[in-house]
């Protein structure tokens, strides 16, 4: 190994008595960063942007909530066994796709009204998102989480020991994902940006190529990530989310385009798909026990652990009200 990128000395802030978490703290700055962004967009469309304010104030406490109830369904092993465990978004994580899912509905609703139409601010919104969420991902950093497998590439990342999952103990550089994740979103966000602006776009085809883009990213960091998960198959859980995602965002996009035939979904689909999703959820709980030997076979687990976590809840003495963990 020629370079390496080095682990985080610390992932947390002291000022006096306050504890402030690394996570927590790029959180909040890529939620005001995300806004701005937002609203010179909406703006020169003629927007208010007491409008974009109104939806944020809104959609990030829903996100939160949806994040963390996605990541409640899908990650039942690592909730603190605690009556307020499903609720300690400091002690375990947040799920990215409940959180866009749920912050996504309240928005609507709040644009719903504001007598506003929906799909040209999904569209001015969508860059914006990206943007957020790659900032967000520099927390997953300072929690040494999120990362793929071992590999001596120039740009692996090293891991500290305490952060290591169970059965890759030995090895101490991995492929950074958070970081390859940053870099798609960026670049995903210039595209949608220029798209934009170069070409006739009928909302909300932005917002659909978003959806898309970025489940297709994840397609592939899944096949990377190591920490432990639901697994289906032998494949990640959230591989078949992304899958499905990608493709409901291309059909999205091909449809709201006009290149097919306007369809609606029936009560009936919806609520079958909706099923198909809760059982999906629940499937796979052993993934927790063997999430690593699902991807690395030769290599198996000893015990549950997720990189970017403390032995044990009940060593964590952080603050209760900001966010420590990443989806």
């Amino acid at each position: 190994m020629i370079a390496a990128i080095p682990s985080p000395s610390a992932n947390d802030l002291n000022v006096g008595p306050l504890e402030f978490h690394a996570y927590g703290l790029i959180y909040g700055v890529a939620i005001i960063i995300g806004t701005l962004i937002t609203i010179r967009r909406w703006e020169a469309q003629g927007g208010s942007s007491d409008l974009v304010l109104e939806v944020v104030l809104w959609s990030v406490p829903a996100g939160v909530i949806g994040g963390r109830i996605y990541f409640d369904l899908t990650s039942s092993g690592e909730v603190p066994a605690h009556w307020w465990g499903p609720l300690a978004i400091w002690d375990g994580g947040m799920g990215i796709w409940g959180g866009i899912a749920l912050g996504s509905l309240v928005g609507l609703w709040r644009l719903r009204r504001a007598g506003v139409s929906p799909a040209p601010f999904m569209d001015a919104a969508a860059p914006a998102l990206l943007v957020g969420q790659a900032i967000g991902r520099i927390g997953n950093y300072f929690n040494q989480e999120l990362f793929g497998g071992p590999t001596n590439l120039p740009w692996a990342l090293q891991i500290s020991p305490a952060h290591r999952p169970a059965g890759y103990e030995s090895f101490a550089t991995f492929h950074p994902t958070f970081l390859y994740e940053l870099i798609w979103n960026l670049a995903l966000a210039a595209f949608l940006v220029w798209l934009g602006h170069h070409r006739r776009i009928r909302p909300p085809g932005l917002f659909a190529l978003y959806v898309a883009g970025y489940s297709a990213f994840r397609i592939f960091e899944e096949s990377l990530r190591v920490d432990p998960a639901h697994h289906i198959l032998g494949l990640r859980f959230n591989f078949y989310v992304a899958t499905l995602l990608c493709f409901a965002g291309l059909l999205w996009f091909v449809q709201s385009q006009g290149w097919m035939p306007r369809w609606r979904w029936s009560r009936g689909a919806a609520l079958l798909l909706a099923g198909a999703m809760v059982l999906m959820s629940g499937c796979g709980g052993a993934g927790h026990a063997n999430a690593a030997s699902a991807t690395r076979p030769d290599r198996p687990l000893g015990r549950d652990a997720r990189p970017g976590t403390r032995p044990s809840a009940s060593s964590h003495t952080g603050s209760a009200w900001m966010p420590r963990r990443g989806p």
